[in-house]
């Protein structure tokens, strides 16, 4: 009896630490959702050289083939958005912009929106790589 206690306990301590499909985000983190690597083009998932538009979300971080943004104040988040200012570095400079990630299409596409000290003509549309 004790046994099976302990195993039930141990297995929901573990079902704990996986994020559901659709739950809320955990606070100061980007979405589950949005995590993982997300090219501009289908050269871009392929690697190398090529892939000066691979775009690659982890929990805080957003990496570009030149730069990194580190996720500071978050504005609004649900499990599939997130709209923050985000710290940037990239070729000897600093910068803050705010930016929008917003997954579409089930996942497959990601919007990104920047706002602020950018040169982006406008939206840009990213497919999931993989």
């Amino acid at each position: 009896m004790r046994d099976t206690i302990l195993a039930t306990a141990a297995l929901l301590g573990l079902a704990a630490c996986v994020p559901e499909t659709g739950a809320e985000p955990a606070p100061g983190t980007i979405p589950a959702s949005l995590q993982g690597q997300w090219g501009l083009t289908a050269l871009d998932c392929e690697g190398g050289a090529a892939a000066k538009g691979l775009m690659t979300v982890g929990a805080t971080t957003v990496s570009f083939y030149e730069s990194r943004a580190t996720l500071g104040e978050v504005h609004e988040r649900d499990s599939s958005r997130i709209r923050a200012t985000f710290s940037f570095s990239g070729e000897g400079q600093t910068w803050t912009s705010d930016m929008i990630l917003d997954g579409q299409d089930g996942g497959e596409t990601l919007i990104r929106r920047t706002y602020g000290n950018t040169d982006l003509p406008g939206p840009l549309k990213y497919t999931r790589c993989g």
